[in-house]
């Protein structure tokens, strides 16, 4: 099935936002994309004074403009870091998938929030105004089930191995790594969560704003379950697609079958909830 990554431009108007992403939503479709996904915050800028001024709950104007396009384009939608969702009176950096239907199949609390400081580089604590999500989230297409993460969530290989572990066969990351960390780990960490679990791995980043007070690194990008990139996309606005082979993710498994040798009876990793 074909997999589009929309890695849009972000500006400060939130109805521009989201009536360029619904256009390209329907560029993707009309292109023959099955599952289509958008960015981190794709519908506001990304950064800690942003969050509270663009908050909505779910659902609302964004949670209902993608459940419309999915529907009119009869396709998966995971609709990025759609929003900061807000619900009793906490923020949450939060990712909804919709169905053919229009119907919300997902909803991703980002369960591990972005505090970094690297001296003389970048500094950013996400808790400041964010509280963290407390599961896991996946969905079934007639494809494949779907693990979804958010950025930050990528870094944690435990949350990718209970997904491959629950029968996921693609794990989709909306994110925002920035120029340290996106040239140092963005592809690194991906091409390593698909290999040690044997499922493709997608990201899907927001363009890059050098005016921005916080510049994505872009690159979206697909890895397959070999570790290859097998498509990728520089730091402009773009859309890129890529057929998803489940057939050669069984080959893989079959050559070198990680998955059934296991040590169960010395190591184990477990979901609590």
């Amino acid at each position: 099935f074909r997999l589009a990554l929309i890695q849009l431009h972000v500006s400060a108007v939130k109805s521009d936002n989201l009536q360029r992403a619904c256009g390209l939503v329907r560029e993707a479709s009309a292109k023959g994309a099955k599952v289509v996904a958008l960015p981190e915050c794709f519908n506001s800028p990304y950064g800690t004074q942003y969050f509270k001024e663009y908050a909505e709950k779910i659902p609302g104007e964004s949670t209902q403009k993608l459940s419309e396009v999915a529907k009119e384009c009869s396709i998966y939608l995971v609709g990025g870091r759609s929003i900061p969702e807000e619900d009793g009176g906490k923020l949450y950096n939060t990712c909804t998938v919709f169905g053919p239907d229009g119907a919300m199949l997902a909803k991703h609390r980002k369960v591990h929030l972005f505090d970094i400081n690297v001296p003389g580089k970048i500094q950013f604590k996400e808790s400041e105004t964010l509280s963290p999500g407390n599961s896991f989230s996946m969905f079934d297409t007639p494809y494949c089930k779907v693990g979804l993460g958010i950025c930050y969530d990528i870094r944690f290989a435990e949350m990718a191995q209970i997904y491959g572990q629950k029968g996921c066969q693609l794990l989709i990351y909306p994110g925002a790594f920035n120029l340290t960390t996106g040239p140092a780990h963005w592809e690194l960490l991906q091409r390593g969560r698909a290999v040690d679990n044997q499922v493709y791995v997608a990201t899907v980043s927001p363009a890059r704003d050098q005016k921005a007070s916080y510049v994505a690194w872009g690159h979206s990008t697909v890895v397959n379950p070999w570790g290859e990139v097998i498509a990728k996309a520089g730091a402009e606005e773009t859309v890129i697609y890529t057929d998803i082979d489940l057939k050669k993710l069984a080959e893989i498994r079959q050559q070198i079958p990680i998955l059934s040798q296991k040590r169960c009876d010395l190591y184990g990793i477990e979901m609590k909830k």
